[in-house]
């Protein structure tokens, strides 16, 4: 509830101010001006834009008590209010004062942020598998080790590809599909190349790095695509190396999958990361 409230207050001043249009923002993906976090769609994204929230509140206080005392100390210290200056060296009050406030604020940032890693950083108990991997031609490929094992590449349409709804530079041929209110493990890989996987709204971002396995996790808590887009500097096209992310009622994922696996495993004798390539059409 307070984390609403103060997403609400932040839209309003940022209006008011003429730094942000009055429409909402589009859930899921970037919006014209906009200069806020996207709608969080998992806990943890809500979690992040509390934090922020927090930290912008005492960064604000700290800023105006330091403009203050500059101001202060301006007026009343300058040579011509004081001709002989003050020799006095100690105040013991004050200085136990400046040194126990830092560290109670320090605290106060700590222990949400411990909080914070430890969330991300442990994956609860899953309800399903899937696999990323950012492969040396810009593409995502994706598995499901959980539902047959069965893999497909995801690209990124051209501009003559694109339905009018979808958008430039982030529309997908084959986005990821997870259902909703579900724990997904997400496994990280990379193939040759170092690669980033990040969602904004999901507030995810971890680095694909061949030769390693790195895990995160997300429970998406609203229905629709959501986009992102590879966060590392991994060559020629990084910049048209985009991510998306469909969540699905749970009978709808279902039906799915079973389409899937028909569609994905058509070709027999191939390895599983091959069967995407080999089922689809060639992309230049």
């Amino acid at each position: 509830m307070l984390n609403r409230i103060h997403q609400t207050a932040l839209t309003a001043f940022f209006t008011l101010a003429g730094l942000l249009p009055a429409a909402a923002a589009q859930r899921g993906q970037p919006s014209p001006w906009e200069i806020y976090f996207q709608p969080p769609a998992t806990p943890i994204m809500e979690f992040i834009e509390t934090f922020h929230g927090w930290l912008l509140i005492i960064i604000t206080l700290i800023t105006l008590l330091v403009t203050v005392l500059l101001g202060y100390c301006m007026y009343a210290f300058n040579a011509k209010r004081n001709p002989r200056p003050s020799r006095v060296t100690h105040n013991t009050p004050l200085e136990i004062v400046w040194t126990v406030i830092p560290v109670l604020i320090l605290v106060g940032i700590a222990i949400p942020s411990f909080r914070l890693l430890y969330d991300q950083l442990t994956i609860p108990k899953s309800d399903l598998t899937v696999k990323a991997t950012g492969t040396a031609q810009w593409t995502w490929t994706y598995a499901y080790p959980d539902n047959g094992g069965f893999s497909y590449d995801s690209v990124m349409l051209q501009d003559n590809e694109r339905k009018p709804d979808q958008p430039r530079l982030l529309a997908v041929d084959n986005p990821l599909v997870v259902p909703v209110n579900k724990v997904v493990r997400v496994q990280v890989t990379g193939e040759g190349i170092i690669h980033s996987w990040s969602v904004p709204s999901f507030g995810i971002k971890i680095d694909a790095v061949p030769g390693r396995l790195n895990e995160t996790w997300l429970k998406a808590e609203h229905e629709g695509m959501y986009y992102g887009q590879c966060s590392q500097l991994c060559g020629k096209n990084h910049a048209y190396m985009p991510i998306a992310v469909r969540v699905v009622s749970e009978q709808e994922f279902a039906n799915w999958v079973e389409q899937a696996k028909k569609k994905y495993s058509a070709v027999p004798g191939l390895a599983p990361n091959n069967v995407a390539s080999a089922a689809e059409p060639a992309r230049q």
